[in-house]
């Protein structure tokens, strides 16, 4: 019988998303540690446009929500459905697939969110 060694084993799975390598849970319902403190931020939201490393596709990027991850996936819900388009959240950062700044900018505006657009 095989043992199995504390490091590796699953790490994704396309039911559940990403998995906690020490308990074999999925990330949100991860026992085995407390999730890490928010980083500090200053408050404001900040949407930007990227096509690098996409294969020449546009996404608009919103980092700085400060919210856990809960609230960060209703929230990214929120945005898409606004936007009528697909995307993720990676990392605590809201990735919608197509150029939306001024949309997302008017919705988080909208929700109280200090919001300001970066880059080009």
């Amino acid at each position: 019988m095989k043992s199995r060694s504390p490091i590796g084993g699953l790490v994704y799975s396309t039911d559940v998303g990403r998995m906690c390598p020490v308990c074999r849970k999925a990330i949100a319902l991860c026992t085995c540690s407390t999730p890490a403190p928010a980083a500090p931020g200053d408050g404001i939201v900040r949407i930007s446009r990227e096509s690098k490393g996409r294969g020449g596709k546009v996404v608009t990027v919103v980092r700085g929500l400060p919210a856990d991850a809960a609230t960060l996936d209703t929230l990214a819900r929120q945005i898409k459905t606004a936007c009528g388009s697909g995307g993720t959240v990676k990392d605590g950062v809201v990735e919608v697939q197509g150029d939306h700044r001024d949309r997302i900018a008017a919705l988080l505006a909208g929700q109280g969110h200090k919001v300001r657009q970066a880059g080009g």
